[in-house]
């Protein structure tokens, strides 16, 4: 999806994982562990890189090959912390139109209580 991509990237370093990948839908899971702030909580910008990572991987899957999805504007509101585990993401199209998208992201603990909500806007470049 990303041919010039660096071979390490920021999703690399936070432990990323997709589960899903879709213009729709795409999810993914990040383990807290390496990834919180010095009091021991999963730091409000790793959620936000997650969130922003799953949002920008489905706008780009709906913006096709020779088009790029570029972030606009991301806003995350956190709702509870984590010590431990792993957060899941879920990314959904709110709308996926010729030059921008926008997606909500859903975070959750493993015990599925919603971590942070967060809205990522995309425009769309190219081709």
């Amino acid at each position: 999806m990303y041919p010039d991509a660096p071979e390490v990237t920021v999703i690399d370093k936070l432990g990323i994982e997709f589960t899903e990948i879709s213009a729709e839908r795409t999810a993914g899971r990040m383990p807290v562990e390496g990834n919180t702030q010095p009091a021991g909580l999963l730091h409000g910008g790793s959620s936000a890189v997650l969130a922003e990572t799953l949002a920008s991987v489905a706008a780009q899957v709906h913006a096709g090959e020779g088009r790029q999805a570029v972030g606009l504007d991301l806003n995350a509101t956190h709702h509870r912390g984590v010590r431990s585990g792993t957060v899941t993401g879920v990314a959904t199209a709110i709308h996926r139109g010729r030059s921008t998208a926008a997606y909500e992201v859903v975070i959750t603990d493993e015990d599925g209580r919603r971590v942070c909500t967060a809205r990522l806007t995309c425009m769309i470049i190219g081709g």
